[in-house]
């Protein structure tokens, strides 16, 4: 006997997709939120934002903490999906 699995309905579709991208317009705006603020406090520390140093090395550090972050939960939902 084949396996067949009932695809999903459209409506249950367009509700996901309507989800996924609400979930993605949240993260981009509180991304920018917390740019705004990280680089407010770049200028207190440094007296400019527009210091390429600096700046250089914010986005290097972002780089490296959104890489690690996304490692992480992928592994947390491909755990979860195997439980």
């Amino acid at each position: 006997m084949a396996d067949e699995t009932k695809p999903a309905p459209l409506k249950t579709e367009i509700l996901d997709k309507i989800a996924a991208l609400v979930t993605a317009a949240f993260g981009l705006v509180a991304a920018l939120a917390w740019n705004d603020a990280i680089k407010a406090i770049f200028k207190e520390i440094f007296g400019t934002a527009d210091a390429i140093g600096p700046m250089l090395i914010y986005a290097i550090i972002v780089t490296i903490i959104a890489v690690i972050l996304t490692i992480i939960v992928a592994q947390a939902v491909s755990k979860a999906k195997a439980q």
